[in-house]
């Protein structure tokens, strides 16, 4: 009899069902498993703080990672890495979880489809309504002394040097190296003056164990106008929460638990006419679909130094039309209104227009700056065709507050084209333009600009610029000067030279300019006693006289001085590591400085008051 053949090199056959095992104690192992999953949705909610809402892409991710817990834990308590025998069941308790996760990924495919802009382009072009019949010479003020002394000379990088040097004044208080100023900062208008205010932060992990029990004593307010910056104390309570805090007290997580189902911008520090800080919240919703049209519905408003964080909800109509909410400065962030803008631009004439033919398609220039009008600040940015990056159609004021937003109509240079002018100007001293700010200046629309000295990573401004926007490509309708009334006047008499008369007079702006400087030395400047203007003393390696200027950089986590002695062009550079007397110094101070090196910043070895 032929022996009976087994062949074990065969596979399952097709369709054969793997043997399901449940391990020992399987019920109690999947109580278990339920567990761990509960703690890690609480921990991941802790973490991520999604907001509880089909129209947040992150509920999905949380959802998503919960349920894959579930098939890991599962995994982990049954050893099926190691005991192959208990995978099959593994996969069948994965079965509903896989299921979950597949419902949230054709979720989202779907929302992402019925919210395109290829479906949805007329929507999209009218998230915001833009006004058009407008004149630029009645719209924006023209300049006189008085206002164009007061137009803001400092960028965000710039305001933030300014402010950090302010916080010398923290170690009268016992807050020595304990804060550094936080990176944000908002420009507002504060008593009809713009102005930076920044808050402070942590400056590591160590001092925040120190200090987080009393808080923040305080924030900054920079004057962009006269480059000051001003530390306030807090009188009625320390800041507890904020976005630089940490666990509990961090600003985002008190207002997910406020608010589990709102969705929320990066929250903005602003301050009242009073002084008193607040942080603004707005409230977002998607307006087109599941995930398209970002836009303010509403927002929170938290009295930032209160210990049980008192915040009160407001609509958007409510902050609109509110009085008592006036002072709030910005409701729509910047790059909001640009992105809204450029659907404005792009599809008013529908999706295919956009891509074929592009008539009338528009989009914002590379950047923005701020402009304070009405009490309001308003968003700035030019506008281009599709085609040109160049020259500009026009340009665009969006009110931060309302929403409000205006098309002008004036051909000219980009803000791009009007740096690289100003630039061009100083070449060889290597300075860089911050983006324009645009000023009416005898009926001409104007682009301003600061010329700063990145080279050191300080960003101390150096130099101003005014250049024509209409002849930006003509040398001679712009100006560069070290003094802002020189500059002034030098544009102006190449204003004159063209035929177009302004009613600005240079030394006005002067006056205006002397009036609006803080003094920070209380000692009156006499004959026996003159003032920081005067020329300083050098005696080979050291140079003695009063300081006309301190400014401050951040550099690997370490705070730089640089001083201005007289009216001479040099710096003077220190750390705080190297010499800690350097952080109570002040304008109108006489010191003797020991220097090396040679150029515009120079070494300070050694400084003696």
């Amino acid at each position: 009899m032929d022996p009976i053949k087994v062949d074990f090199s065969k596979k399952e056959s097709r369709g054969q069902k793997e043997i399901v095992i449940p391990p020992e104690k399987a019920g109690l192992k999947i109580v278990i498993c339920l567990l761990l999953t509960a703690l890690t949705a609480l921990i991941a909610f802790y973490v991520m703080l999604p907001a509880i809402n089909l129209k947040s892409f992150d509920i999905y991710i949380y959802i998503g990672l919960v349920a894959a817990s579930y098939v890991v834990w599962n995994a982990l308590l049954t050893k099926a890495t190691v005991k192959p025998e208990y995978m099959p069941y593994v996969k069948k308790r994965a079965l509903v979880p896989g299921i979950i996760i597949g419902i949230l990924v054709l979720t989202v495919a779907v929302g992402y489809v019925i919210s395109s802009q290829f479906f949805r382009a007329k929507s999209y072009s009218s998230i915001i309504s833009v006004a058009t019949d407008t004149n630029f010479s009645d719209d924006l003020e023209e300049e006189d002394a008085e206002s164009f002394s007061s137009i803001p000379r400092l960028d965000k990088d710039s305001a933030y040097q300014v402010a950090s040097r302010a916080l010398g004044s923290l170690g009268e208080m016992g807050y020595v190296s304990q804060f550094t100023v936080a990176p944000e900062n908002t420009q507002i208008n504060y008593k009809e003056t713009p102005v930076r205010v920044a808050p402070l932060q942590y400056a590591n992990l160590i001092k925040w164990l120190y200090n987080t029990k009393s808080g923040f004593p305080g924030y900054v307010i920079v004057d962009m106008a006269n480059e000051s910056a001003e530390f306030v104390e807090l009188q009625n309570g320390n800041i507890k929460y904020s976005p630089y805090e940490h666990l509990n007290k961090l600003l985002k997580r008190h207002l997910r638990f406020e608010y589990p189902t709102y969705l929320f911008a990066d929250a903005t520090f602003e301050v009242d006419d009073e002084g008193n800080p607040y942080w603004i919240c707005a409230r977002l919703d998607k307006t087109i679909g599941l995930f398209g049209g970002t836009d303010v519905i509403g927002a929170v408003v938290v009295k930032a130094n209160t210990d049980d964080c008192e915040n009160s909800y407001y609509t958007i109509d409510e902050i609109k039309t509110d009085p008592a909410l006036q002072w709030i400065d910005r409701i729509y962030s910047a790059d909001l209104l640009v992105e809204q803008y450029n659907y404005y631009g792009k599809y008013r004439n529908g999706f295919w227009n956009s891509i074929l033919g592009q008539k009338n398609v528009i989009k914002t220039t590379s950047g923005y700056n701020f402009i304070a009008k009405d009490d309001d600040v308003w968003m700035y940015t030019g506008i281009t065709s599709v085609t040109s990056d160049q020259s500009i159609t026009g340009f665009a004021l969006v009110n931060q507050r309302t929403k409000d937003a205006k098309f002008y109509s004036v051909t000219g240079g980009t803000e791009n084209s009007a740096q690289l002018a100003a630039e061009g100007r100083v070449k060889d001293l290597g300075y860089t333009a911050t983006f324009p700010l645009l000023l009416n200046i005898g009926g001409e629309p104007t682009y301003f600009l600061s010329l700063k000295d990145v080279s050191s990573g300080s960003n101390i401004v150096q130099q101003y610029a005014l250049i024509n926007v209409k002849q930006y490509n003509n040398n001679k309708m712009g100006a560069n000067g070290t003094d802002l009334a020189k500059c002034l006047a030098a544009y102006i008499e190449a204003l004159h030279s063209s035929g177009i008369e302004v009613d600005i007079d240079p030394e006005e702006v002067a006056q205006q300019i002397e009036n609006n400087t803080p003094d920070d030395n209380d000692t009156p400047d006499t004959p026996d006693n003159p003032g920081a203007s005067e020329v300083p003393v050098k005696s080979g390696s050291t140079v003695t006289g009063k300081i006309s200027d301190i400014r401050t950089a951040v550099k690997g986590g370490e705070s730089y001085y640089y001083i201005k002695i007289g009216d001479a062009p040099e710096y003077y550079s220190v750390s705080a590591s190297q010499d800690e007397s350097v952080v109570i110094l002040n304008k109108g101070d006489t010191v003797t400085i020991t220097f090396s090196g040679s150029g515009a910043i120079l070494k300070a070895d050694s400084i003696k008051k």
